[in-house]
């Protein structure tokens, strides 16, 4: 896997980065990251929301984690973002999302998570699930692979 990752201080709070090349349609990408019927396939257990600015979406790990964010940013096949609204308060603060580019026949996958308010020790096991958690994304859109979600970090 072609992953850099790294953790930035921003004006607003801390930020998580990883970019990773995936050898997949541009089309399909987008869905992955941004349908829920595909979403379940590398991350949330459930999960229910439509790609569409302002729509709400409902990740669902457990019912302690039973979690709420909105599309803030969108175009597709380009980005995708979700603001936090109802999570734990380390992520309630926070935006998640993917910009991704065509590049030779494959996809070119920026992903971030920012306005982390504090660099705990959530917040840098975040970073480190996020990584693993794009690994299963990439397996996902390149060989067909999903992770059971008792397996994934």
């Amino acid at each position: 896997m072609n992953t850099k990752g790294s953790i930035t201080k921003l004006n607003k709070g801390f930020g998580i980065y990883h970019d990773s090349i995936i050898k997949a349609p541009i089309e399909k990408v987008f869905r992955a990251v941004s349908e829920p019927e595909h979403l379940v396939n590398w991350w949330p257990l459930k999960c229910t929301g439509t790609p569409e600015l302002g729509a709400e979406y409902n990740l669902y790990f457990s019912p302690e984690y039973n979690w709420y964010g909105k599309v803030n940013d969108l175009v597709p096949n380009r980005k995708f973002y979700i603001k936090m609204t109802k999570s734990d308060l380390d992520w309630d603060s926070t935006t998640f999302g993917f910009d991704m580019a065509e590049d030779n026949g494959n996809v070119s996958l920026s992903f971030s998570h920012r306005d982390w308010p504090q660099c705990n020790s959530h917040y840098r096991t975040a970073s480190f699930c996020w990584a693993m958690l794009l690994k299963g994304l990439k397996d996902y859109l390149e060989k067909e692979i999903i992770l059971p979600f008792e397996e994934r970090s």
